[in-house]
């Protein structure tokens, strides 16, 4: 197949970010092609039946400060669902695992005292952090020389402290503490408004759910590209010249005037560049992996943790399982079980096949919930670090060094070519949120350009 037409701008990347930017380069009266390697639209964002209903095996909440999705959503006629939060939640401290109700678990009164400072302490140490340029802030190089595990090692003397906040990282990156930035934590911290944002179910980051699925966003988002959106089309190299960029695929090669790049960091090294990115921008896209993640949904007959008192809600420090939600309906249906491996639990398993990580999350959940835990309907799982145009979840991780020494790349165009993707957001970085701001911010750079 030889050239394609060119277009004002080619979009590479269909998942939120990509498909956003051409939303509004379209808008705008710019014509755009979308090239995506997956054969669907969505990224990070995945919804696959089952139990006779829908999950999402990706990108999952949203919450009341996430403006931009929200407002999608409601645009698009998406309604949303309130996550469960009702009972007792349930997490492991040393070896004992210890029910509690809200957000903050039952620590002893030494250990509550000293997470609820560090909360505080951290809090007050991202507001000095610019989410535009975290790089800047008064104390970058001290901060970034450290990662969240180190500061936590010197600055939380209580078991039951630092349980609490390795479990919270553990969550939000799918990395453990030793392997993110303290100030890329504390930007990320900044860019949601504060730690308990990130972590709460009732006025945080997990307090919805996109009736339908999330990808359905990214799929009503798409609508109307017909011929404009090639799936199925792994970019292998991306050359550019005064007189435009070229995207070159198996099948094809892509022309036009401007490009968007709409993928993570650590996808965009696997690019051959032509001419090779600036340095600083190839060393950004090394020190920014992505988390170790993969998710296991069990269903049930029936919801039997509720009966019992609990919101199926679970934090655990160790054993293959890291987090637990209960995703199924409010009322009717069957019981669901969302179950994450992340960080050092998941790289112990993905190797071992999809019949080994389904039993070891389902011995898991039994342990936390009793015997019926243990006989699930059926079983679904997606391993990200697997997925060939993923090879990981849920975000791009800053490293020790990482932001101040590359940290002007990350949104900086090059020549021709821009970047989106909820790692270049400013708001509600690593999140849908995030993702729908970059894809704007992006086309209006272009714009501007054209």
């Amino acid at each position: 197949m030889g050239a394609h037409s060119q277009s004002d701008v080619v979009v590479v990347g269909a998942g939120l970010a990509g498909l956003m930017a051409a939303r509004v380069l379209r808008r705008a009266g710019r014509s755009v092609q979308v090239v995506e390697a997956r054969d669907r639209v969505g990224g990070r964002t995945f919804t696959r039946p089952f139990a006779g209903d829908v999950v999402d095996v990706g990108g999952t909440w949203v919450g009341p400060t996430q403006t931009r999705v929200l407002a999608l959503a409601q645009e698009l006629g998406i309604a949303t669902d309130p996550q469960r939060a009702e009972g007792k939640s349930l997490m492991q401290v040393g070896e004992r695992m210890r029910a509690y109700r809200g957000t903050i678990p039952a620590l002893n009164v030494i250990a509550l005292i000293e997470l609820q400072r560090a909360i505080g302490r951290i809090d007050r140490m991202a507001r000095q952090v610019p989410a535009h340029s975290p790089q800047s802030a008064p104390r970058a190089r001290a901060w970034d020389s450290l990662t969240v595990g180190a500061y936590v090692d010197a600055e939380v003397r209580t078991r039951g402290a630092r349980d609490t906040i390795a479990g919270a990282v553990r969550a939000i990156f799918s990395s453990e503490p030793r392997e993110v930035s303290l100030l890329y934590f504390l930007w990320y911290v900044r860019c949601a408004g504060g730690i308990m944002p990130l972590c709460e179910v009732e006025g945080g980051a997990q307090e919805r759910r996109l009736r339908g699925g999330a990808q359905q966003l990214s799929e009503r988002l798409a609508e109307g590209l017909d011929e404009r959106l090639a799936l199925g089309r792994p970019v292998r190299a991306i050359s550019q010249d005064d007189a435009g960029v070229r995207v070159h695929t198996e099948a094809g090669t892509f022309e036009g005037r401007r490009l968007i790049v709409a993928v993570p960091p650590h996808l965009c090294a696997r690019i051959d560049w032509q001419p090779a990115m600036p340095a600083v921008r190839d060393q950004l896209c090394q020190r920014m992996p992505i988390g170790a993640s993969i998710k296991v949904i069990t269903a049930y007959q029936r919801p039997f943790w509720r009966d019992a008192g609990y919101s199926g809600e679970a934090v655990c420090n160790r054993g293959p399982v890291s987090l637990v939600f209960d995703v199924g309906r409010a009322e009717g249906g069957p019981g669901l079980l969302m179950s994450f491996m992340l960080g050092d639990a998941a790289r112990a398993m993905t190797d071992r096949g999809p019949a080994a990580r389904e039993a070891a999350v389902v011995r898991a959940l039994e342990g936390l919930f009793g015997p019926p835990a243990g006989a699930p309907e059926a079983v679904i799982e997606h391993d990200w670090m697997a997925d060939p145009w993923a090879r990981g979840c849920s975000v791009g991780i800053g490293t020790a060094g990482a932001l101040t020494t590359c940290g002007d790349a990350v949104r900086a165009p090059v020549g021709r070519i821009h970047f989106a993707g909820t790692e270049t957001a400013t708001r509600w970085a690593g999140f849908m949120d995030g993702a729908l701001e970059s894809g704007e911010r992006a086309a209006q750079e272009v714009l501007d350009a054209l």
